[in-house]
């Protein structure tokens, strides 16, 4: 049961390369709507000039600082875990965690990127072919997406890393929750792209600080839908060369609105209007 009143909130943001991120004002907007005092904040660990090993000092200042939470992304969805109290069973299961609510005392991980991408796949590829998936990536952000994928029907995710036993860990992680040997570590990446109804791209290539293809440009082809997670800029390069060719696209927009919304729900304990959220990403990216 959400909770109608609230003391003011204080929440954050830790990863790299974040300056363009677009959840402070996602959340503050709402909590604005919703009469909330809501303070969102970025702690950026490139323009801190810090990596994960600051992760620890940066909960403790947190938590000194009476921040209600954070979200945490690209690149430490996996290494803010072993710093954490409890996991919610959801988080768990992924093996990544992008939000964490401060309470009580306790450090507590959620996931609710699982729950934006499949809300995104939902309403942007609900009659896309789902028979094999060619997933790049298996980082925090992608273990979550390929759960989501497994959820909505894919079977058969040939998962491609630079970090083969990383890709193999997600694979055996999801063949435990999924039956049927779903996941696989890609090997062959022209023949699994030759074969695939779909590409999804969870790695921060094609981000502004990252700009480039995940995959080579002569891999694209018309029938082949193309799924991305990245949002700054929308529009990414895979996603411009994709539409060129006129394979159908979901960018990586509902996505970040959605995780934002259950992001907004742990730690103000208010239910956000989704219809709201949207639209004020649509007007923050127009």
């Amino acid at each position: 049961m959400l909770q109608q009143s609230h003391p003011s909130i204080l929440a954050g943001l830790i990863g790299a390369g974040i300056q363009a991120s677009r959840t402070p004002a996602l959340h503050e907007h709402e909590g604005a709507a919703q009469g909330l005092g809501y303070l969102y904040r970025l702690i950026d660990l490139d323009k801190l000039q810090l990596d994960n090993a600051a992760l620890p000092e940066l909960l403790t200042a947190a938590e000194r600082m009476s921040f209600t939470g954070l979200n945490i992304t690209f690149p430490s969805k996996q290494a803010i875990i072993p710093l954490l109290d409890e996991l919610s069973a959801e988080a768990r299961g992924i093996g990544a965690v992008n939000t964490v609510v401060l309470k009580d005392g306790k450090r507590v991980g959620h996931n609710t990127d699982c729950l934006g991408f499949a809300e995104g796949f939902r309403r942007g590829m609900a009659d896309v072919p789902r028979a094999r998936v060619v997933q790049m990536g298996a980082g925090g952000a992608g273990a979550a997406v390929a759960h989501a994928l497994l959820i909505e029907g894919v079977q058969q995710l040939s998962i491609f890393d630079v970090d083969a036993s990383r890709a193999q860990a997600l694979a055996d992680n999801l063949n435990q929750h999924f039956p049927g040997d779903r996941a696989k570590v890609g090997s062959d990446l022209p023949s699994a792209m030759a074969e695939a109804d779909g590409l999804v791209n969870t790695t921060p290539m094609g981000m502004a600080k990252l700009p480039g293809m995940p995959v080579p440009l002569e891999l694209l082809r018309p029938a082949l839908w193309v799924a991305e997670i990245v949002y700054f800029p929308l529009e990414t390069e895979l996603l411009r060369n994709a539409r060129a060719l006129g394979c159908q696209t979901l960018d990586g927009g509902i996505m970040a609105v959605f995780q934002a919304v259950k992001a907004f729900e742990l730690f103000s304990g208010v239910e956000a209007d989704a219809q709201r959220m949207m639209a004020h990403f649509a007007e923050m990216t127009a």
